[in-house]
């Protein structure tokens, strides 16, 4: 038992000589977007010297565990790549802050900006994708992924990091939402739970092309629709109704909803409605 255990560890060893390793802690990249929402959105007000001393701190922890990551490069060149995402930050900030509006606005059940930013998930994940999607422009390995899945984790909403959508977008509810890597959803978008965006068939031979569909402006998608394909785009202002299953384009102005009726019975007047036989 010894000798194969000594031969497993041999083994082991050459294979994570051979990049099957972690790389990284994910705990620390956790910790620094959990320490950057608290800055932009804190439990109590900062004064700016507060605010400039813990801006620091949190880029300083962002050089570090990139230069793990990104053995490549150097020291100089991720100072770089981390001044560039903190200059950034501002116009995110200013974009989440149209989110958290747009949300207020939208939802009947929310009472104030507070409420969205501390409980909200849907506010949870868009504000993790947007951060994550300025890093995944500026080719960095592995921390946009991170990100998006720590979001999912905590929200049950799955955004890829590389979808492109715009500004103001609302996500109610939420749970079970995936939005693929090739989405497009223009502004003034509002998603509730269930919904997929996603690809007609998965081959990695297609990561290259567009393989998710394209939401335009004023677009209202309801709980449960699925609508798939790289081709497939839903025109402006049109609204989608829950259950429906899209895999054509449809025009703006258009109203997807299930063909099929419920039917609604009367209770009182049905004596045998619960009996069933199989």
């Amino acid at each position: 038992m010894i000798q194969k255990n000594n031969s497993f560890f041999e083994t082991l060893n050459k294979i994570q000589s051979e990049n099957w390793v972690r790389s990284i802690n994910s705990s620390k990249i956790i910790n620094w977007i959990d320490d950057l929402f608290l800055i932009l959105f804190p439990e109590k007000t900062l004064n700016s010297e507060t605010i400039e001393n813990l801006w620091n701190i949190n880029k300083s922890n962002l050089i570090a565990f990139l230069l793990d990551i990104e053995k490549d490069k150097s020291k100089i060149q991720i100072t770089e790549l981390a001044d560039q995402l903190y200059n950034l930050i501002p116009e995110l900030y200013f974009n989440l802050q149209k989110d958290a509006k747009a949300l207020l606005d939208t939802d009947p059940a929310a009472n104030c900006i507070q409420e969205i930013i501390n409980s909200y998930p849907g506010f949870t994940a868009i504000a993790i994708y947007r951060i994550a999607n300025e890093i995944s422009k500026l080719d960095i390995q592995m921390i946009p992924r991170i990100l998006t899945e720590y979001a999912h984790s905590k929200t049950g909403i799955d955004i890829h990091p590389k979808a492109t959508i715009g500004v103001p977008f609302v996500i109610d509810h939420g749970t079970g939402i995936v939005i693929g890597e090739t989405t497009i959803i223009g502004k003034n978008v509002c998603i509730y739970q269930g919904v997929t965006l996603g690809a007609m068939q998965v081959e990695k031979s297609m990561e290259e092309k567009k393989r998710h569909p394209t939401v335009e402006d004023n677009v209202v998608i309801y709980a449960n629709a699925t609508i798939l394909g790289g081709s497939t785009i839903i025109g402006n202002h049109s609204i989608i109704g829950g259950n429906t299953f899209v895999t054509k384009s449809v025009n703006p102005y258009s109203f997807v909803m299930q063909a099929s009726k419920n039917t609604v019975l009367n209770q009182i007047e049905i004596n045998n409605i619960n009996s069933f036989n199989i």
